[in-house]
C-alpha cells in the first residue's frame, strides 16, 4: 500500500469513525501477534524482529481494541466454534504465534493489566523443561554470523552465497524451505555441521542465553513458564512440535508434527489443548491435507495467518487472522481489523480475499 493510504487516508478513515461502522455485522476478527520486544534488547535485524510489537504500541492497540471493539475469551471462541453459541457483537479474539518467553514476561503483564485473555500459540517443544531456540531463527543468526563467501551443502544439494544481508536473508528462507522436509534432529545436525563449516566457535551464539533482554527476545517458553501463562489466566494452543513448512513434509513427518504436539502441551499444562496455528499460516505452507490432519488429530479449529479482518469467511479449520506487525500504526491497525485493508487491497490487486 502507498505510504499515503498508511499516513493520511487510514488515520482520516479512523477518526471519521468509518472503519468502525464498517467492522459492523461481521461475525468476529482474530488479531494475531509473535510477541513484544523486551526492554532493553538491543536488536540486531529490523526484518526479523519486524513481527514483535513494542509494549506501548501493544497497549494502545488493546485500548482501541477494548473501546471500540468488543475482546472476547478464547473459551467464548470455542463455544462459537465447536456449540454455536452466540459471539457479541464485533467480536476480536487476541492470539499470539510460536510461545517466545516474552509472551510471559513482557506481553502477558500487559494483557492482564488491560483485563483482557489472550490465546497462546506455544510449540510442542515448549512441554519440555529445557529453554531453546526456534531453529529457523537460530539459523538465520547463524547465517549472519557467518563469514562472506560462497559455501555448499552437500547433503541437501544447494550453494548459497553469504556476502550482504539480503544474500544472507535469501539464502536463509530457502534453506528454511529445503530442511522443512527433514526432522527436528536432521535440522540441528544440519545447523551443528553449518557453524563448523563457517568456523565459527562452539558459543557462537551465548549472548542468546546470557544476556537477558535477548534470552527473551529469542528464548522459547519451557514446561514451567507454560504453566505460568495457563496461571495467569492465558489460554494455549498448539504451534506444532517444532514449527516446520507442514506443506513441504512427507505425511508421516506433517502428522506428527500435528498430532503430537497437542497431547505434549496437554500434558505440560494440565488442561486440553483444542486449537492449532499452522506455521507460517499462508497458502503455500497449508493445503487442505494439513487442515484434514487438525481435524482427525482431534483440534476443534485452527489457524491461518493471513486474511483476516470482519467479513471474512470463516472456515473452521482455515480460521483467518490479523498479522500485526512492529510498523503498524493505529489507524493502520484498525484497517486491518476492520476489514477495510483486506478488501481494499484484494480490489487493487484483483485477488480473492
Amino acid at each position: 500500500m502507498s505510504p499515503i493510504w498508511k499516513r493520511v487516508v487510514y488515520p482520516w478513515l479512523a477518526n471519521s469513525g468509518y472503519l468502525r461502522r464498517r467492522a459492523d455485522g461481521g461475525a468476529f476478527c482474530v488479531v494475531t501477534y509473535h510477541g513484544v520486544l523486551p526492554a532493553g534488547y538491543q536488536g540486531g535485524d529490523p526484518q526479523q524482529d519486524g513481527t514483535l510489537v513494542s509494549a506501548g504500541n501493544l497497549r494502545r492497540q488493546l485500548q482501541l481494541l477494548k473501546e471500540c471493539y468488543h475482546v472476547v475469551s478464547p473459551e467464548q471462541v470455542r463455544d462459537w466454534a465447536v456449540e454455536g453459541k452466540e459471539l457479541p457483537e464485533l467480536a476480536v479474539l487476541l492470539t499470539c504465534d510460536d510461545g517466545l518467553l516474552n509472551a510471559l514476561t513482557d506481553m502477558a503483564p500487559i494483557l492482564r493489566e488491560e483485563g483482557v485473555s489472550c490465546l497462546f500459540f506455544a510449540l510442542g517443544a515448549s512441554a519440555a523443561q529445557k529453554a531453546r531456540m526456534l531453529w529457523y531463527e537460530e539459523l538465520y543468526l547463524l547465517l549472519l554470523a557467518a563469514p562472506a563467501g560462497g559455501y555448499t551443502f552437500g547433503a541437501l544439494g544447494m550453494t548459497v552465497e553469504l556476502r550482504d544481508r539480503a544474500q544472507r536473508r535469501s539464502a536463509w528462507w530457502n534453506l528454511v524451505k529445503k530442511l522443512s522436509q527433514y526432522d527436528q534432529p536432521a535440522r540441528e545436525d544440519f545447523i551443528e555441521a553449518s557453524r563448523i563449516q563457517f568456523g565459527l566457535p562452539d558459543q557462537w551464539n551465548s549472548e542468546r542465553t546470557n544476556n537477558e533482554a535477548q534470552r527473551r527476545r529469542f528464548g522459547l517458553l519451557n514446561r514451567d513458564e507454560l504453566r505460568q501463562l495457563v496461571d495467569l489466566g492465558m489460554s494455549v494452543g498448539s504451534h506444532t512440535l517444532n514449527h516446520p513448512i507442514l506443506s513441504q513434509q512427507t505425511s508421516e513427518l506433517a502428522w506428527r508434527e500435528i498430532s503430537e504436539s497437542r497431547g505434549l502441551l496437554e500434558d505440560a499444562i494440565g488442561k486440553p489443548v483444542w486449537a492449532l496455528a499452522y506455521p507460517f499460516g499462508d497458502p503455500a505452507s497449508v493445503t487442505t491435507r494439513e487442515m484434514q490432519m487438525a481435524q482427525q488429530a482431534g483440534f476443534e479449529c485452527a489457524f491461518m495467518n493471513i486474511g483476516g479482518g470482519f467479513g471474512a469467511s470463516l472456515p473452521r479449520f482455515a480460521l483467518p487472522r490479523v498479522h500485526v506487525t512492529a510498523d503498524m500504526s493505529l489507524s493502520e491497525f484498525e484497517a486491518h481489523v476492520s476489514g477495510f485493508h483486506r478488501d481494499f487491497r484484494s480490489r487493487l490487486t484483483g485477488a480473492t480475499p
